[in-house]
């Protein structure tokens, strides 16, 4: 970060929206499921029309106790469901049930790695609600409305601003999204919205021990935004700063295509809201045994699991998260893992291709693994011998062979290509002689490519290293 942001600390408080996963809605008995028609989901009773009563969903209650659990927080055991007032397009009753004073979950923590060792971020509460609509932009430059997310249940998981840059909130979330997707209590689809967060974010002198003014960053749904959106708000509240501007507590949007937040309207307080307790509600009243039943058939937390699973097959922490971050994805590691001992050059394979591995057999990526570590082709080869296979079916060492994909590993034949490759950069070669060493990236694909891609690329690497400095 630039000299002009030394000396300015930031601090982050989280207030993240997870959609629980019952088949049906918090108060009525309409359908969650994603993508239907627009405003083909909804009733009376999560449209808010009059005469309507609402039913509270016992199985939204049970997940949003799991999910306390899971982070250490304290039971309320006798807690009630309230009526925050305010009018938005995409809430059509002009009031959103939710908890206020009472929440169901408060306390708690998350613990999470971070450069400088282990750091305990405190959960302020967990609270259920239900969720409001999803407002549509078209190309007509007009606002439509879909109901259909009306009234899906969910919890807010609200943080103490503990956290202290966008790799510390990034850290913490898919920490989290982890934990939740093993609870099974959401499916944590950031890009169907069922887990998104609001970023509240200050600056201040990082000798100073009170907080400065806040702002919130609105519904951001994805990992790389919210790392964008948090780079860009602490450096724009760094220049008011020191320009001796004032900070306004508002609320703010994110724009990918700027890349920079925008102001949306003045951040309200408790007392705007207007909370009361919800009148067509009973308070919800919790047993011991109830409770404790859940706590004993927590599924075996991620963060439990993870420790297991880096002992068991010495995986990088990264690894373990990224592969326990999708159940389907770490099943599949733990079935080919039973035909290979080339454990880290799995799961290398597995999450590069997250996304489309999980079709292919486990003993075949176990092979490809196999055959990589033993350096007979290399990880990109691999990668390729996998794209394949999602598209046909075929015996991966006959296919090696035919297609001739062995890795090249011949010191005479690399070094030969690295020549030619020196040869026709002669600017990439002239810049690295100036002191730019990343003018070695464009020789090294020079030469990979010239081997078709089955050049060893840790040998090429070694090669125009020392080629180049021989010129020097």
């Amino acid at each position: 970060m630039a000299d002009t942001y030394k000396g300015y600390s930031m601090n982050i408080g989280l207030e993240v929206h997870v959609e629980l996963k019952t088949q049906s809605k918090i108060f009525c008995n309409c359908s969650t499921t994603y993508g239907a028609e627009p405003n083909t989901q909804v009733c009376p009773v999560c449209l808010g029309m009059p005469g309507t009563l609402p039913v509270l969903n016992k199985k939204a209650v049970e997940y949003s106790l799991m999910a306390g659990l899971a982070l250490d927080c304290e039971i309320n055991m006798n807690c009630k469901m309230d009526r925050k007032n305010y009018f938005y397009p995409d809430l059509p009753k002009a009031y959103q049930i939710s908890q206020y004073d009472i929440p169901l979950c408060k306390g708690g923590y998350l613990d999470i790695e971070t450069d400088n060792g282990s750091k305990r971020v405190r959960i302020t509460r967990i609270h259920l609600e239900e969720d409001a609509g999803k407002l549509i932009h078209n190309e007509e430059d007009e606002t439509l409305i879909d109901c259909n997310r009306c009234g899906v249940p969910l919890i807010e998981i609200v943080t103490e601003p503990d956290l202290e840059s966008a790799n510390e909130t990034d850290v913490f979330l898919n920490k989290l999204r982890t934990i939740l997707l093993n609870l099974g209590i959401s499916d944590c689809r950031m890009n169907e919205g069922s887990f998104r967060a609001d970023v509240n974010l200050s600056v201040r002198k990082t000798e100073d021990t009170e907080l400065g003014i806040r702002t919130e960053m609105k519904n951001l749904n994805s990992f790389a935004f919210i790392k964008k959106a948090i780079n860009f708000e602490f450096k724009r509240q760094v220049d008011n700063v020191l320009e001796h501007k004032t900070i306004e507590q508002e609320t703010r949007r994110y724009d990918e295509k700027s890349k920079k937040t925008y102001s949306m309207r003045k951040k309200e307080d408790a007392d705007d809201y207007r909370y009361f307790p919800d009148p067509d509600l009973p308070r919800i009243k919790l047993q011991t045994d109830y409770v404790e039943n859940i706590k004993k058939n927590l599924p075996k937390l991620a963060t439990i699991r993870k420790s297991q699973i880096m002992e068991k097959y010495d995986l990088s922490s990264y690894d373990c998260e990224m592969l326990l971050s999708k159940p389907e994805l770490y099943d599949l590691f733990e079935k080919s893992a039973l035909y290979t001992t080339a454990y880290k050059t799995l799961s290398n394979l597995i999450i590069s291709k997250k996304d489309c591995i999980l079709s292919i057999s486990a003993e075949k990526i176990a092979r490809i693994a196999d055959i990589s570590c033993q350096e007979l082709i290399n990880i990109s080869t691999a990668k390729k011998l996998i794209d394949m296979l999602i598209k046909e079916d075929f015996d991966v060492d006959e296919t090696i062979k035919k297609e001739k994909m062995y890795q090249i590993n011949d010191m005479d034949i690399l070094t030969c290509y690295t020549r030619q490759a020196l040869l026709i950069n002669k600017k990439a070669v002239e810049s690295y002689k100036k002191g730019n060493l990343l003018a070695v990236g464009p020789i090294i694909g020079h030469v990979m490519k010239l081997t078709n891609g089955y050049g060893n690329p840790e040998t090429v690497k070694n090669i125009v290293t020392k080629m180049l400095s021989d010129i020097n």
